[in-house]
């Protein structure tokens, strides 16, 4: 009885974490775009119920342990993107963009792998420069309202030292706390507490196509489906990647028009399903991530109590709560993005375009931040002094007796994946290829 109930447990653990982890930079970047109140909650229970439809279909189908979230860097660059011109129905419209890119990265491997080919500091300072603003909410809620901040900041800082899964939960729930003993009387009485589905007809515009939809696509690929990739592979999994982002793409298409603006394959939470700690038995850790999906779900009947709890709060104070579930994300973005000493000034322009906020031709700093990045690399990075090989094929300040075609490793011998999901990684060579495999028991 406890070998089927681990699973299970493992996967409303996995839910619940998933979900009040990051759900408050949901709300924040769908009303950041432009949403109402009643559209931001039923975006958010179309990403419950279409990561929960993926999860279930990619389980059953694959036995494979894929747990599906929603792009919470993707909900922080709509923070950092703020208004579109056009409004709500055409920030909808880059939503479905950026799902039929994702739908085509899993039908054309090409597309996958030109997307890994983005250098990984670039990718990495660009999501590092998304994610600032709203790292640096914590900062301000304790200047502006200190008595609601600090013990939400209190919470965060023991649970992150004694129950590390459980901080950004726990912090979450001192932040209702306060809130309700803060909010005035009868504040939630003329509140819709049940979510509504809200359809907004797609609008498009150049700008919002080039400014919104396809650093979405981009932020997601690289800081959720790319690590998601990796913590599978990490735990000996071979999950197919091309249907995992056609089923994800399908279902982010399916739901933008409910105002959902990305689903994809987990990295923060895909552990919890994929670990030892779910099942001992690898080939039964899926059900782990089944029962994840189906709570996921339930979980989105709540979004119309998240919104208006929300709603009585005051901004910095939610924005405050997402940052601190957000500060993981951005050390490793950091950390991929100062890496490698030849692209570290190219990085650094990238953050900074990136986390200026600005928007030239209606097109926001995330894309303008990439652009800027990779004119850096082209135009300054150049080949080492002393770095071309003299007629034996060595190269002169090499201490490597070897000719230069014998000490450079053969793509066939470099590792495909990294293993811990902690930062963008290289995509598989075939990313079409439908067949998962189970791992050995390690």
């Amino acid at each position: 009885m406890g070998a089927v109930l681990q699973p299970v447990l493992a996967g409303v653990v996995t839910a619940l974490v998933g979900f009040a982890s990051s759900f408050t930079v949901v709300l924040a970047g769908l009303r950041a775009v432009g949403a109402t109140d009643a559209q931001a909650a039923s975006g958010l229970l179309a990403l419950c119920v279409a990561s929960g439809i993926s999860a279930v279909w990619l389980g059953l189908r694959h036995r494979l342990p894929m747990s599906i979230a929603w792009s919470t860097p993707g909900a922080a660059l709509l923070v950092a993107t703020g208004p579109v011109p056009g409004g709500w129905p055409v920030a909808v419209g880059a939503f479905l963009v950026s799902g039929v890119l994702i739908v085509a990265a899993g039908l054309f491997p090409a597309l996958g792998r030109a997307v890994a080919a983005i250098p990984k500091p670039i990718a990495g300072a660009m999501l590092a420069g998304v994610l600032l603003p709203l790292c640096t909410a914590p900062v301000h809620a304790l200047v502006e309202v200190p008595r609601l901040a600090a013990p939400v900041v209190v919470a965060w800082l023991l649970l992150h030292r004694f129950a590390r899964r459980w901080a950004v939960p726990g912090a979450l729930v001192v932040a209702v706390a306060a809130i309700a003993l803060t909010a005035p009387a009868g504040g939630l009485g003329g509140a819709r507490l049940l979510p509504v589905v809200e359809l907004t007809a797609p609008a498009w515009s150049v700008s919002a196509l080039v400014g919104l939809a396809l650093p979405l696509f981009l932020v997601t690929m690289a800081a959720q489906n790319v690590p998601g990739m990796a913590v599978l592979a990490g735990y000996g999994y071979r999950p197919p990647f091309g249907a995992a982002l056609r089923a994800t793409g399908l279902t982010s298409v399916l739901a933008a028009p409910a105002g959902g603006h990305a689903v994809n394959l987990a990295a923060i939470t895909a552990a919890l399903a994929a670990g030892p700690d779910a099942h001992p038995d690898p080939d039964r850790r899926w059900v782990a991530s089944v029962t994840a999906g189906a709570g996921l779900a339930l979980l989105g009947l709540s979004a119309g109590v998240a919104t208006a709890l929300v709603a009585l709060a005051p901004p910095v104070l939610i924005e405050a709560v997402a940052g601190l579930a957000l500060l993981g994300a951005l050390a490793t973005a950091l950390t991929s993005a100062l890496a490698d000493a030849d692209a570290r000034e190219a990085a650094v322009v990238t953050f900074v375009v990136t986390a200026s906020g600005v928007a030239l031709l209606g097109v926001g700093g995330a894309f303008w931040g990439l652009v800027a990045g990779a004119l850096m690399l082209l135009l300054f990075r150049r080949r080492p002094a002393g770095s071309r090989p003299d007629s034996t094929g060595s190269r002169p300040d090499s201490d490597d007796p070897r000719p230069d075609s014998d000490r450079r490793r053969p793509d066939s011998d470099r590792p495909r994946l990294q293993s811990g999901g902690s930062e963008p990684v290289e995509l598989p060579a075939q990313t079409g290829q439908d067949a998962g495999s189970r791992p050995a028991v390690r």
